[in-house]
């Protein structure tokens, strides 16, 4: 699994290929890609589970035992729970963020899918999502999949990035580019 392009580090990079490689041997490559997706979500949504990821006070079993019962709750599938469970044992859960980016970067490229980041000021309502995903797909000429994130700091507006490249149609970034225009003219 090539790293290049997805910001994963080695480690976070050698732990999403042996769960890819599992999950493709289980033929469950879609549901551990849902389920690690709402893992993801989890986390940037709780400031309490990103401390039990990131402490480095909390004990192998206390990790594996808050992330078992995390997962139980929102019944995630045995493969994703043994595998987070064997992070938190090897005290890599500081790193399982790279790891599940990852795996949903490799499963994208085999799927000869792109992901496109995406920084909105607000939430988008599904139809607009779907409209962005659209537009995107025909520039792109590939199926694309949206990875959605907001920012109420862009003011209006928003920041998409796919690979290298990025259009910033944020009101924050119009308004520096005001600010330093009108600098030169002074």
């Amino acid at each position: 699994m090539a790293t290049e392009g997805t910001g994963v580090s080695g480690l976070a990079a050698r732990y999403a290929t042996a769960l890819f490689e599992l999950a493709d041997e289980n033929k469950a490559l879609d549901q551990t890609a849902q389920d690690l997706a709402l893992l993801k979500q989890l986390m940037a949504e709780s400031a309490d589970l990103r401390r039990v990821v990131r402490s480095p006070l909390l004990s192998r079993s206390d990790q594996a035992r808050a992330m078992d019962a995390v997962l139980a709750q929102v019944d995630v599938s045995g493969l994703v729970r043994q595998f987070v469970g064997l992070v938190a044992r090897n005290r890599r859960l500081f790193a399982l963020s790279g790891m599940i980016d990852g795996f949903l970067a490799e499963l994208a490229r085999r799927r000869g899918e792109q992901t496109a980041r995406v920084v909105a000021a607000r939430p988008l309502s599904q139809e607009q999502l779907d409209a962005l995903t659209d537009a995107l797909r025909r520039a792109l000429g590939s199926k694309v999949s949206v990875d959605l994130r907001v920012d109420p700091s862009l003011i209006g507006g928003m920041v998409v990035k796919v690979g290298s490249r990025m259009i910033d149609s944020s009101v924050r970034t119009k308004l520096t580019k005001l600010k330093l225009a009108m600098k030169g003219v002074g």
